[in-house]
């Protein structure tokens, strides 16, 4: 994520103008703050202003298929959002279906997949569908010509991205993966615009912790068999390798060390409970830690961080949660050369729906590149595949 000064110059004009530049605004270093540029600035007419809940006038019609992890419902809002008219859904489990019938009543329940696959008013399907089952379900959408959004992990191992890629590029239809840790995180997304303009220098290295509470009593069975869900780190830790190569700006990248381990839940042999990953690429280092120990105690499913170093500051995250101090979530920290600030992100504009509505309807590539998407998911695949097996004393 390369920046310049005229780059900054826009992106503190451009911020001011929106509902979540007007949060922040006080928080601007006193030089902006006496420029004229950002009093003369004309509301920006982008749909990344819109304030959230806001979903624009749709300009796709999307369906869903498979409604096994809970992340669907954020899928849709997003498309929604971004432009979409959500139109139908299908899921072979009568128990999930009447909840979500009930949030969406404008969708209608198909009788099959057969049925979405073959509708061609259909642009784009989403899937929260058990995650050994999203690449096959990805390959069979594309092959229907349609684009497809997967919930995380959007492929479960080596063998299932290469048979992906290479429909992907046969039928050149979008396979994306809806890394939420940052597309659906507020302060990621305005993280992600503070880098663009230079506010820390170059990222040397990003550290990323994802927390999650088990909360197993609720979880299907499929949530505790590796061959369902891949392994810790192809599920949780394909969001921190997102946001390691978005914010290093990584291209090519190889995994130092890695390991996994069932350190808590015996009961559940075939689970993976903690994992870790030390990453090198062409644009930075990067350490990555999961887990499923969130203790009860914490009023969040997990205290979920992301600190970016860079060369002339820093940022830390903290998304969910900020322990004994703020309210709420979508907290970010600011240290530079002259100060540390607080940034309340809570009504930053989340663009991904708007973007990927946008790429399907211009067959651009602006909420996330194709490669960006599968090189992401390669990496966590690789580093669960060469992960040693950790084993504590009792």
């Amino acid at each position: 994520m390369k920046s310049s000064q005229p780059e900054r110059r826009k992106f503190i004009r451009d911020t001011v103008t929106t509902a979540a530049g007007l949060a922040m605004f006080s928080a601007l270093p006193q030089e902006a703050m006496a420029s004229p540029a950002l009093f003369s600035a004309k509301p920006s007419k982008s749909g990344h202003a819109q304030r959230k809940g806001n979903a624009a006038a749709p300009r796709i019609r999307f369906s869903v298929i498979g409604i096994n992890h809970g992340h669907i419902y954020g899928q849709v809002e997003a498309v929604k959002r971004g432009g979409g008219e959500f139109v139908s859904y299908y899921a072979k489990e009568p128990d999930l279906l009447e909840a979500f019938a009930k949030r969406f009543p404008e969708a209608k329940l198909a009788r099959s997949e057969k049925e979405i696959l073959e509708d061609s008013s259909i642009h784009l399907v989403l899937s929260s569908i058990v995650p050994a089952e999203r690449a096959p379900l990805g390959i069979r959408v594309m092959r229907h010509g349609k684009d497809y959004m997967a919930d995380k992990p959007g492929i479960t191992s080596l063998e299932q991205l290469a048979d992906v890629r290479r429909v992907q590029k046969e039928t050149k239809r979008i396979y994306s993966i809806m890394y939420s840790e940052r597309f659906e995180n507020r302060a990621t997304v305005k993280a992600g615009e503070l880098v663009k303009a230079g506010a820390i220098g170059k990222v040397v290295q990003t550290i990323g912790l994802g927390p999650h509470r088990m909360n197993s009593a609720t979880r299907p069975d499929w949530f505790f068999d590796r061959k369902h869900f891949g392994g810790i780190i192809t599920d949780i830790g394909s969001h921190q390798f997102d946001q390691y190569l978005y914010f290093t700006g990584t291209t090519k990248a190889d995994i130092v060390a890695s390991q996994v381990g069932n350190i808590n839940h015996p009961q559940y042999p075939k689970f993976e409970d903690f994992g870790d990953v030390l990453v090198r690429g062409d644009g930075g280092t990067g350490y990555i830690r999961v887990d499923w120990f969130t203790p009860d105690g914490l009023k969040s499913w997990g205290d979920g961080r992301l600190t970016i170093l860079g060369t002339d500051g820093f940022i830390e995250i903290r998304k969910n949660i900020d322990i004994a101090g703020r309210d709420g979530g979508n907290h970010l920290f600011l240290t530079d050369q002259k100060e540390t600030k607080y940034i309340d992100c809570s009504e930053v504009a989340l663009p991904y729906g708007e973007q990927l509505v946008n790429d399907v309807l211009n067959r651009t590539e602006t909420a996330m590149t194709q490669e960006h998407c599968f090189l992401a998911t390669e990496l966590a695949l690789k580093a669960q595949q060469q992960a040693h097996k950790m084993a504590l004393k009792a």
